[in-house]
């Protein structure tokens, strides 16, 4: 891992920089940024849940997904292209009227791939409702 240089500003302004339009709708925040991951979360939205008020998997996994692309960049100490090669998720327990926080952390950072591990729980909740296990091509500036 690196001395990071991608900090809590960095990560805030590549949310907006980068991201589809789509997932920046989430209203996902930067929580904290270290060498070793991320943690964001998602704000609780009637929008994102389907019948019965439980937050939607579709949401759930692209919070996943999002929170490891800030997971990668602060192991590397910036932002990388990069592309989601394999993604594994397990939904334990639904989730409903409740921010999501997501806990994003490297397993291993190499010169071509990344992987980690996604750690979601509801606020105010230490035990995860869903668990992530993702891959990432990183790709040639």
């Amino acid at each position: 891992m690196s001395d990071s240089t991608f900090d809590l500003v960095a990560a805030r302004r590549l949310l907006d920089d980068v991201f589809a339009p789509w997932v920046r709708s989430l209203g996902l925040g930067v929580e904290s940024v270290d060498d070793r991951g991320a943690v964001l979360r998602m704000p609780f939205d009637e929008a994102l849940c389907r019948e019965g008020g439980v937050v939607c998997g579709q949401a759930l996994m692209a919070l996943a997904d999002t929170a490891m692309v800030f997971a990668v960049a602060a192991a590397s100490g910036r932002y990388r292209p990069m592309t989601t090669v394999d993604m594994t998720t397990h939904l334990m327990k639904p989730v409903s009227a409740v921010d999501v926080i997501a806990d994003a952390r490297i397993l291993r950072l190499g010169r071509t791939m990344a992987f980690g591990q996604a750690l979601l729980r509801p606020d105010g909740i230490d035990e995860p409702v869903v668990t992530a296990t993702l891959a990432y091509a990183l790709l040639p500036d």
